[in-house]
């Protein structure tokens, strides 16, 4: 089967093309650096002929408001009509667990368009929403830091390695199209804050994380429902303290 990976060269999508490759799949790593552009459309019906699946996991290189909205508006746009003209089976898209209750940030509202289309273009689909990556606590930091320190949420959330995100999205690229949205998460609950303290620890950074229940995650006020998925969401393996003695992480 041929299955073409849109962000095939980035963080997620490196993992799933190697994870297919492995399973004796056709995969195309598309991105820009390949030859394929979402936004210009370059390369899109070249690479999607005689495909069959097609894996969405590009992300903005913009989260301001406008630029994100317009990158998953277009690049969304512009895929699911090559995809239709290539007669594509199966459409798989990566998005985020709790994008529905997160529309106060320009980012989750960029999101859910991007959802809507899917759901509206026709074509057979899955989407697999997950919880945020242990590699993106460092962003996060980054996100919530002040001339005192590091402001961030108390809030519950319940992070994934990006390993086990590419496995559950290989999982569901094989599989048959389910027309309707899906979960993957971690398997602990913690406070954010805690988990961006423990990260930042091992970094060998010194800023300090003060706990606000009041600070925003990128623009929005989180409680413990926002980001935790709901029941019958799959619980993947790895733990974000192992996965944290593992890795060799730089200052953020």
């Amino acid at each position: 089967m041929k299955i073409v990976v849109i962000g095939g060269t980035g963080l997620i999508g490196t993992k799933l093309v190697r994870r297919l490759r492995q399973q004796g799949q056709e995969v195309i790593a598309a991105s820009p650096g390949t030859g394929v552009n979402c936004i210009t459309g370059e390369g899109l019906a070249e690479a999607l002929a005689g495909a069959e699946v097609v894996v969405d996991v590009a992300n903005s290189p913009s989260f301001e408001d406008k630029a994100v909205l317009d990158f998953f508006e277009v690049s969304g746009r512009n895929l699911l009509t090559a995809e239709a003209a290539a007669g594509i089976k199966h459409h798989v898209a990566l998005s985020v667990v709790g994008t529905d209750r997160m529309l106060g940030s320009g980012y989750f509202r960029a999101k859910m368009a991007q959802e809507e289309l899917i759901k509206a273009s026709g074509i057979p689909y899955t989407i697999l929403r997950a919880t945020q990556f242990f590699e993106f606590m460092g962003g996060i930091a980054r996100s919530g830091a002040g001339a005192d320190g590091v402001r961030l949420s108390p809030a519950l959330v319940q992070p994934i390695a990006s390993e086990d995100v590419a496995e559950a999205l290989a999982d569901v690229t094989l599989g048959a199209p389910m027309n309707g949205t899906v979960e993957v998460a971690g398997p602990e609950r913690r406070p954010l804050a805690e988990l961006v303290r423990k990260h930042l620890s091992a970094s060998k950074e010194s800023r300090e994380v003060i706990v606000d229940a009041d600070a925003p995650y990128f623009g929005v006020q989180l409680d413990d429902q926002s980001l935790t998925p709901g029941d019958g969401a799959r619980v993947m393996p790895t733990r974000f303290d192992d996965w944290l003695a593992l890795s060799r992480l730089e200052p953020s």
